[in-house]
């Protein structure tokens, strides 16, 4: 979905972190994608335009959004969160197509 801009109100998936691993290497809960519902979007910034360049970032990754996450067990709010094409733990992308 390279190309378009995150709006407010869209439903996108947050990638949650995922609790962190015990001594023993197992985890309670892994990163998993959860829905999301845009509620800000940020500006493009310089910072964000040169840091772009650098990483070749997609034009999507330009814009830090303010989501409200929709858990089994809850909601909660998250500011400043990035775009990222392949589902990093602490980021947001378009719902894949089924």
């Amino acid at each position: 979905m390279v190309g378009q801009k995150p709006s407010v109100g869209r439903t996108v998936h947050f990638v949650s972190h995922g609790t962190p691993f015990r001594p023993d290497g197992s985890q309670e809960f892994t990163s998993e994608c959860r829905a999301a519902v845009i509620t800000e979007v940020g500006p493009e910034t310089e910072s964000n335009l040169q840091l772009a360049e650098v990483e070749h970032w997609d034009e999507e990754a330009l814009h830090l959004v303010g989501l409200c996450v929709l858990n089994p067990t809850g909601v909660f709010f998250k500011q400043g969160v990035r775009w990222h094409p392949n589902n990093r733990a602490g980021t947001w992308h378009y719902p894949e197509r089924v």
